[in-house]
């Protein structure tokens, strides 16, 4: 059976935060939303990059309990010693009284473009239950005009559109060529290559004053950091990542230092983090979102020493893992990293014990992936063992939303593994503070 990782305190403390704002939130969620802004995919510094966003300012659904009710976290395996346990997570009771349609639409997170209007997903939230949203395409006009947004996505949540469950709201927010949000209000970030040259505390403190601008601008998940690791030898001819200094090093172990460095200060300023690409976009050419060619990896194994950033993320009790579209070789032959079970499951569950929310890379636009059908592209990742599929294109959502209800009433196993999936993704809102046992 498979062994649930220590959480080193990273989600009581997250949640303390989140809740503490949670209140706040809930009366401005009362007060009618000022005219609003808006979107990722995040293998690529352009315009659209897949990062999560966490709502300091963010309403609470109305059909949850007040705010100040305390969320409870799953119970884990292993605590630290003199750490009381945690109580058993009711995510399960509340993924019971979901219907097909709403627990489909918590697996699927979908972009909002900086230049379209706050209420153009509106209808497709309500819709098809969506569970969460990423803001994408540059979002210049400051941190204001993200709150504004933030605040209109986040009253979207009720008990018959999303099933009384919040709205994860998700940035890129990583720093140099991928920092989705900017203007006044937020810091201009320098590149992952320019935050090495920080002492690990160093980085936490500039990381903890990030995470608070994302939580006063609403956004409660932060898709970063970014966890590769790119080889000397390759250097900038890495197409997603060493071309644009994304990567701290080309040595994993100090990439590991830097990457709990940044998670602390994300944890400390309240903000879910998320470690991607797993299991490591580094030693390939070609970038996924742009183009088939050039995306696979013939060197990493199942026990790569450039997996150890991610060890250290889950060890930490990151909330989210991103997988790549990248192709293994010497792991799964030919298929995508995220429609693996050899990857997801095989080995960033059981061989790396990551029990907590797995989320792709955009599989809306990504060129990588256009050859499977859209709707399979949220079928086979879960299958593999993930959980939330992330598309930067809203026209995609109907077809990856009917897909996995058609699925899991044709196919029982399938949808357990749904029911599982959801499972997951509640037990992260309730940590979050974005939902509310009953």
């Amino acid at each position: 059976m498979r062994q649930s990782p220590t959480r080193r305190g990273r989600p009581s403390t997250l949640t303390a935060v989140v809740l503490a704002a949670a209140a706040t939130s809930l009366a401005a969620a009362c007060t009618p939303a000022p005219a609003p802004n808006a979107s990722s995919s995040d293998a690529t510094p352009r315009p659209s990059t897949t990062q999560l966003p966490t709502t300091p300012e963010t309403s609470t659904p109305t059909a949850t309990t007040p705010a100040t009710t305390p969320a409870t976290a799953r119970t884990t395996t292993s605590t630290p010693a003199g750490t009381p346990a945690a109580p058993t997570s009711c995510a399960p009771a509340i993924v019971a009284r979901m219907n097909g349609d709403e627990r489909a639409g918590q697996l699927l997170m979908v972009g909002l473009g900086s230049g379209t209007s706050r209420t153009s997903l509106d209808a497709l939230v309500g819709r098809r239950h969506l569970g969460g949203v990423i803001l994408l395409g540059g979002w210049t006009a400051g941190l204001d005009a993200v709150r504004t947004t933030t605040r209109h996505l986040a009253g979207l949540a009720s008990a018959a559109d999303t099933a009384g469950l919040g709205l994860l709201l998700a940035a890129d927010q990583e720093g140099g060529a991928v920092q989705q949000l900017r203007g006044e209000g937020f810091s201009r970030m320098p590149s992952a290559r320019v935050q090495d040259q920080r002492s690990p505390a160093g980085l936490t403190a500039d990381a903890t004053r990030w995470a608070a601008q994302l939580r006063q601008a609403g956004i409660n998940v932060n898709l970063a950091p970014v966890a590769d690791t790119v080889p000397t030898s390759i250097g900038r001819a890495n197409g997603p990542i060493g071309q644009y200094d994304r990567q701290y090093s080309s040595d994993p172990e100090r990439v590991s230092r830097m990457v709990a460095a940044f998670l602390a200060g994300m944890r400390a300023g309240g903000v879910a983090a998320t470690v991607k690409h797993f299991p490591g976009i580094g030693r390939i050419t070609g970038n996924t979102d742009v183009t088939a060619r050039g995306i696979t990896d013939g060197t990493t194994t199942v026990d790569d020493p450039y997996l150890e950033p991610f060890r250290t993320g889950i060890q930490d009790g990151v909330e989210l893992v991103m997988v790549g579209s990248a192709i293994y070789s010497r792991i799964d032959p030919g298929t995508n990293a995220v429609f693996s079970r050899p990857i997801v499951t095989d080995l960033l569950r059981d061989r790396l014990s990551y029990d907590g929310v797995v989320i792709t890379d955009d599989v809306g636009a990504a060129r990588a992936v256009a050859a499977v059908p859209v709707g399979e592209r949220a079928t086979r990742f879960i299958q593999a063992g993930g959980d939330i599929t992330l598309t930067a294109r809203p026209s995609t959502i109907p077809a990856m939303h009917d897909a996995i209800t058609a699925k899991a009433r044709a196919n029982p196993a399938f949808a357990a593994q749904v029911k599982a999936a959801t499972t997951r993704v509640v037990d992260l809102k309730l940590r979050m503070g974005l939902a509310h046992c009953p």
